[in-house]
């Protein structure tokens, strides 16, 4: 567990589901602890970068919206309204534990061109160096899948593209399951939880399974994708349950949370 325990540079994600309720307005008990476990993180000499889903959803809450809407233009106003709402709250709880943050948006292309990919590096680099913590989203109010080539389409993708941005030790995905099963938990009782992969195979594809939430848009697929692209930087990833953000600091100890996806060189 030492490529944990021993992480400097670590990258978090947070999806829509473990920041929201149903209604799809804010848990703000689980946001402010959230919150003050990076702190407690950063301040034992860690580098965190937050990246967090939550625009849309949020947006949706805050006006009144119980369905996505159709409309693409109704879609990017949304976003706008929420990725506003998001940061301000994320800005109050940091700053309330002494730490500043600073927005980082992003679309594909920006880190597909070799200039704005640097660009974006070097600003990474300088919020670690100020001791900054970054908080990243797409750009969901440009980035819509009808401009090809423009978006992520999910989280955990961008997420594994951070860390692999920004050097990072390790990629924490914070989601609504506790990592991965051998099988469906929600029909098999008795599926259980795999505490470590050390190859993502067509079987762990499969096991995997399908779409998430009504208020995120990836399930444990694009988790184990976004794996695969940390693991195949040589980062490891975890995924595991953000209902109880102080689970980090068992994580950090060395305690066995989540699932753990390793990079092929650390197989034994």
């Amino acid at each position: 567990m030492s490529h944990i325990t021993q992480a400097k540079r670590v990258v978090v994600k947070v999806g829509t589901s473990t920041l929201t309720y149903e209604t799809g307005r804010l848990n703000l008990r689980r946001m402010e602890e959230l919150c003050k476990v990076l702190c407690g993180l950063q301040n034992a000499g860690r580098e965190v970068i937050l990246v967090t889903s939550g625009a849309v959803g949020v947006g949706m809450g805050k006006l009144g919206l119980y369905t996505h809407p159709e409309e693409i233009e109704q879609r990017q106003a949304v976003a706008a309204v929420g990725q506003c709402e998001l940061m301000f709250m994320y800005d109050k709880f940091f700053g309330e534990y002494n730490h500043t943050v600073a927005q980082v948006l992003l679309t594909k292309d920006v880190v597909q061109d070799t200039v704005t990919k640097r660009n974006v590096e070097n600003t990474f680099l300088t919020l670690l160096q100020l001791g900054i913590i970054p908080v990243v989203n797409e750009n969901d109010s440009v980035a819509t899948d009808e401009l090809a080539g423009k978006n992520f389409g999910d989280n955990d993708t961008l997420s594994a593209t951070v860390a692999v941005l920004t050097q990072a030790d390790l990629l924490v995905i914070l989601t609504d399951i506790d990592g991965l099963y051998d099988g469906d938990p929600h029909q098999n009782p008795g599926a259980k939880r795999i505490p470590c992969v050390h190859s993502i195979t067509e079987e762990v594809r499969a096991l995997a399974g399908g779409a998430g939430s009504e208020r995120g848009t990836g399930g444990m697929a694009t988790k184990v994708a976004a794996a695969d692209i940390s693991t195949q930087a040589k980062i490891p990833c975890v995924v595991m349950s953000g209902a109880n953000p102080r689970d980090l600091y068992d994580l950090f100890d060395g305690v066995v949370v989540g699932t753990t996806f390793l990079p092929a060189e650390n197989e034994k």
